[in-house]
């Protein structure tokens, strides 16, 4: 890709600057008395930069790759064997700078496989008496003893056989939380170790481990990614061979093969090759001014033609943190009580429940008292002195045989309070939706023409159908691994075009599996570059706002590409008539590009917004 980027705009430069010393040599040096001998620069043109050009849709011709492009190489060949030099140094020009534009219009993104690799460990504390050695990853046996020292990525699947601590599995599962973890847990590679020392028992090796499993999925996903049809190569398939028709019947019926080169010069299908990247030029501008990244420009022109939308669960139709939805308080404590004593203690914990209660108590203005003393337990909670207060953080675990809790909750969180060893709370926490989740779904049928709404997502069954009863979406399936993603989304796909949402490294496979995949945020740099298009402010409204795009950019691509299209038809009949030389006929089809590019360059302008409400 980049050597192909590079290549091509110093062919673009080298034609410029050729057809520039030529047309100074030819009128305006020694009165054009050089004859032939400035045709020189249009020489070097051609043989530097047309021979690669056409070498390479030689290549890909031979590899049954057919577009628009290759009526461009047939007029480069044709003009150097017939003499028409400047003819063809202009294609040469129209070519390397059309394609100099689209390759300039994503940034250069690197391997996924690769972004995946990088965060894979490659080093293992192996447990050796009171201490440890480092080893290869690679070497490690099933039943082998390891240390996984404090926010470390966990090397292999095993189990917790010593300590108390948490781990992020988010970037595997798609749970928002991280998980309370101790003797006898079990634990995944690839997950994030918290504040503690935790020592595990291999139960996998590395090559079969969970993380390993993903990069294999991943790489198939990559080999079978869809291949998306251009709207140039659709609208090439049937124009480059009327064009040659119309050139070769040209040359029957004159007798002349210059009138060949001349129908096939403004033939030259400039509008598809220069046209079309700009206008996606301009749509990712736009995007990218919304804080959308766009990738891949092939996704652009397909997303307005999906018709089945997949989300991930958390961190897309869900904000991907948890939020205190539920206060239950015991006689005779109350809020005003409760909240201001647990979110002083909490502001000094890291647990990932410990910002929910703290923003609760700051949304109602709570002042907060001073905390005597603090301390967290492992496998017990956090306890400390709060003005009068003795007061305990824990779970229902370590509550339910000492005092009468109220029935659990089948989905979210929880925790509870006691304070003065009296039971005084219980707090529930839940992913909450996205404040525009609900509009959004809503208006994706009426709107945008989806006919299908799924949520696939590694959560729990109850919370993914709690979810979307709220979302009223009746599809879903929970509990899925990034290997069902796949199944899942390359199923869909086989029946209609799908744009998948998703955030996390276990939605990685499944962005690469659907027709246009959309990637929250920057949390991962494996997801990100899984993805087509990258959302850098997380909201569903950019997505819509990036639906309505794709569909102007494809109004605007094919106003361009078939207005001068026809223009170019009525080109190629004066040329076919002998109305227009080589050379003519090719400053004719400059003049074609310009009313191209011009209207392509609407697609600069600002994007409408959403037209759902939040």
């Amino acid at each position: 890709m980049r050597f192909w980027r590079d290549t091509n705009a110093l062919i673009a430069l080298l034609s410029l600057a050729g057809i520039l010393v030529y047309l100074t040599l030819r009128y305006l040096v020694s009165g054009g008395s050089l004859g032939q001998a400035a045709n020189l620069p249009l020489l070097i043109v051609l043989a530097g930069g047309g021979l690669p050009l056409v070498l390479r849709l030689a290549w890909r011709g031979a590899h049954g790759q057919f577009g628009s492009d290759h009526l461009a190489g047939i007029s480069i060949v044709a003009s150097v064997v017939l003499d028409e030099y400047l003819a063809g140094a202009i294609v040469v020009l129209m070519l390397a700078g059309g394609e100099t534009l689209e390759s300039y219009a994503v940034a250069e993104a690197t391997s996924v496989l690769r972004a995946l690799a990088r965060r894979v460990p490659t080093l293992a504390h192996r447990r050796r008496g009171s201490g440890f050695e480092d080893v290869p990853v690679a070497e490690i046996a099933v039943g082998e003893e390891l240390s996984v020292l404090p926010h470390e990525i966990c090397p292999v699947d095993g189990e917790v056989i010593q300590g108390h601590g948490t781990m992020d599995e988010s970037y595997l599962t798609g749970e928002p939380f991280t998980i309370s973890k101790g003797p006898g847990a079990s634990v995944l590679s690839g997950a994030v170790n918290g504040e503690t020392s935790l020592a595990i028992r291999a139960t996998r090796i590395a090559a079969d481990s969970r993380y390993a499993r993903i990069m294999q999925v991943m790489q198939e996903a990559d080999e079978r990614r869809p291949k998306l049809r251009r709207i140039g190569d659709q609208l090439g398939a049937w124009y480059t061979p009327v064009a040659l028709g119309l050139a070769a019947g040209a040359w029957w019926w004159s007798g002349s093969p210059t009138r060949f080169l001349s129908v096939v010069v403004v033939a030259t299908p400039c509008p598809l090759l220069i046209a079309i990247p700009v206008a996606i030029i301009g749509a990712i501008s736009t995007a990218a001014r919304r804080s959308v990244i766009v990738k891949d420009p092939a996704a652009l022109e397909q997303l307005g033609r999906c018709h089945t939308m997949i989300f991930d669960k958390t961190g897309t139709l869900t904000l991907g943190r948890p939020s205190l939805s539920d206060e239950l308080y015991a006689p005779p404590f109350t809020r005003d009580t409760v909240l201001p004593v647990v979110a002083a203690m909490e502001q000094y914990s890291r647990h990932p429940l410990a910002a929910a209660i703290a923003q609760a108590a700051a949304d109602a203005r709570y002042p907060l008292p001073d905390v005597a003393w603090i301390r967290e337990e492992p496998g017990v909670g956090l306890r400390g002195k709060v003005g009068d207060f003795s007061v305990l953080i824990t779970n229902r675990s370590n509550a339910v045989n000492r005092f009468e809790l109220p029935p659990s909750q089948p989905t979210g969180l929880e925790c509870v309070v006691i304070i003065d060893d009296r039971y005084a709370a219980i707090f529930r926490f839940h992913d909450l939706p996205r404040p525009d989740s609900r509009g959004f779904v809503d208006h994706l049928g009426p709107k945008h023409g989806f006919t299908r709404v799924l949520v696939v997502s590694g959560d729990r069954e109850a919370e993914v159908r709690r979810l979307a009863d709220l979302m009223a979406i009746a599809q879903i399936h929970a509990g899925t691994s990034p290997e069902e993603k796949v199944a899942i989304v390359r199923r869909e796909t086989e029946r209609a075009g799908t744009l998948f949402v998703g955030d996390g490294i276990n939605d990685a496979p499944a962005l690469m599996a659907a027709t246009v995949g959309i990637a929250f945020g920057l949390h991962s740099d494996v997801t990100t570059e899984a993805a087509r298009v990258v959302i850098i402010d997380s909201s569903l409204s950019k997505v819509d706002e990036l639906i309505h795009l794709s569909l102007r950019l494809r109004r605007v691509a094919l106003q361009s590409a078939i207005g001068g299209m026809a223009l170019s038809g009525a080109g190629m009949m004066l040329a076919a008539f002998g109305l227009l030389s080589p050379v003519a006929g090719a400053v004719f089809q400059e003049a074609i590009d310009l009313f191209a590019v011009l209207n392509a360059l609407r697609m600069t302008r600002p994007s409408r917004g959403p037209d759902f409400e939040s």
